[in-house]
């Protein structure tokens, strides 16, 4: 074998340790690192103001290779050649990744160049680490939380040039864990995002993969074309930090040669693409957080009014029953369970010195808007149930000063109370029109059972205003995350007669992919049961 010298590492680039001595030599990187609030930033290289930046997110199971591709752009970046018997790590070795995997932190990494001829611009790779892993949606639904922030916040990321679909060569389906992550990151996207969808496989000989590209297409994965109207695909290998022996030079070589042809191939197809405005993902997301804020808040607010109900029955039949008796005594009384909101203390977990998963409540609609999983928030006014200094959610549409962030939320209690029958001419009879001075408490009970039910109906159209919007704008309205939404409003709908939006909701249900179905069984199981009790 050949021996080169080896390329030192570039002067600009801190270098932990030498993790191997041999050819090729192996180092892990030292990049600068940042913890910005619930983000992590890896920086490696200087900063040049002269140059531009592209922008890649990567999504892939655990296994896919996606961390030694994210090692493969840091090499190409840095102007790593073959001949330079020389590998660099910016993410360390596999058994470390899928450690770290298990948080649901996003990592950044930037990327600065060092040869303009090999990248004249600087390369942004967002990282999903835990996205899609055992521990199911709930998780992912925090990892979804991590990159509103990370696309919403000042200091973030606010243009994406391509997502990077991370696959292996040998694929010839996708399994329903795969086509669950696939399309959870398509549910976060706007339409407009599909042409920037691309297919990185890895563990490639090079030939065209024809059994994975078939596998994206029978899982009707959205993503660009090619001109031979195939999901626009890059190949890349994973052997570039194997030892060179005499007998493997030669295949090592061909496989360092199909990860540069790769290398090459993305950049250019990010240089031509057009990026997308982060601005428009936020709203996709925001939209999603509205309506699971809704659907809980609806779900309340019917048992609310179905409490009241049970009431205000009670009422009539005390009524019908001791009609005589009340007729000639004032002061009778009847026991009712009578229904009330109380305050409930909830773990708001510190952070930063504010709540940082505390609830967001409107103190005169003594609604709880958001909660749980409001955790990006410091105040309400930073909450992603707020549009235009209003509450998306709450019954009043109060303004964000009605709003606090605080560690209880709303809940709904009962309680025995004896009533008399002055009692309850003044709280049903004030809800009486001039016209209907006359009428009597039965009659202005049938009133404000009317009035409840048409509450109830307001609050599931407004529910199903949020899926309406999310089919307009969203890439993928159909996800894992409206799966028990869609449930809920349909069984809802269905009680209350509207065939039309029944219909509309089970055409969108019958979209959902087997694989986000399957991944969300067991949750959908649990959830819908206690939404529906």
């Amino acid at each position: 074998m050949c021996l080169r010298p080896l390329r030192p590492p570039p002067n600009t680039v801190k270098v932990n340790i030498l993790m191997h001595s041999g050819f090729p030599a192996v180092y892990q990187l030292k990049p600068k690192k940042q913890e910005i609030d619930t983000l992590t930033r890896l920086t490696v290289g200087e900063k040049n103001p002269n140059k531009s930046n592209r922008t890649i997110l990567l999504v892939g199971e655990t296994g896919a290779g996606k961390s030694t591709l994210i090692n493969a752009l840091v090499n190409y970046t840095m102007g790593v050649k073959w001949e330079d018997g020389v590998w660099f790590q910016i993410v360390e070795d596999e058994k470390r990744s899928q450690t770290e995997s298990q948080t649901s932190d996003v990592i950044v990494y930037k990327i600065f160049g060092f040869e303009d001829e090999i990248l004249p611009y600087s390369l942004t790779i967002i990282d999903t680490p835990g996205y899609g892993d055992t521990r199911g949606i709930d998780k992912d639904d925090i990892v979804m939380k991590r990159l509103l922030h990370l696309f919403g916040s000042k200091d973030g990321v606010h243009e994406v040039h391509a997502v990077g679909l991370v696959m292996k060569a040998s694929e010839n389906r996708l399994s329903d864990r795969q086509i669950y992550i696939f399309s959870s990151v398509m549910s976060l996207f706007g339409k407009d995002v599909e042409k920037n969808i691309v297919a990185l496989i890895t563990h490639s000989d090079g030939v065209t993969p024809k059994n994975a590209l078939q596998a994206l297409e029978g899982a009707n994965i959205k993503c660009a074309k090619n001109e031979k109207n195939q999901p626009t695909h890059f190949l890349f290998n994973n052997q570039q930090d194997k030892e060179r022996t005499e007998e493997e030079e030669l295949g090592l070589e061909n496989a360092w040669r199909v990860t540069e042809r790769g290398m090459r191939q993305l950049r250019a197809f990010m240089e031509k693409a057009a990026l997308q405005n982060t601005k428009e993902t936020v709203e996709v997301m925001n939209e999603r957080i509205r309506l699971t804020a809704c659907i809980q808040n609806l779900n309340v607010r019917v048992e609310l009014a179905e409490r009241k109900q049970a009431e205000i029955r009670q009422i009539e039949e005390a009524l019908k029953k001791h009609e005589e008796e009340m007729k000639n005594n004032e002061k009778f009384t009847i026991e009712v369970d009578e229904v009330y909101k109380d305050k409930e203390k909830i773990d708001g977990g510190m952070w930063g010195g504010v709540f940082y998963e505390g609830a967001v409540c409107c103190t005169v609609c003594e609604e709880t808007c958001h909660y749980p999983k409001c955790t990006v928030a410091w105040y309400p006014r930073d909450c992603e149930v707020m549009s235009w200094g209003k509450c998306t959610v709450c019954t009043k549409k109060c303004p964000v000063s009605d709003h606090v962030k605080e560690e209880w939320k709303y809940v709904l209690k009962t309680r025995k109370v004896e009533k008399t029958l002055e009692e309850m001419k003044k709280r049903f009879e004030k809800n009486k029109s001039e016209s209907g001075n006359k009428s009597s408490l039965l009659e202005n009970l049938n009133k404000e059972m009317i009035k409840l039910r048409a509450e109830k109906k307001q609050f599931l159209d407004e529910s199903y205003q949020h899926v309406l919007r999310l089919e307009q704008i969203a890439l993928k309205a159909d996800a894992a995350s409206t799966i028990v939404h869609l449930e809920f409003l349909i069984e809802k709908m269905k009680e209350e007669g509207d065939t039309e939006k029944v219909q509309k909701l089970e055409k969108m249900r019958s979209r959902v992919d087997e694989g986000t179905r399957s991944a969300v069984q067991d949750m959908f199981d649990k959830l819908f049961k206690k939404l529906c009790k």
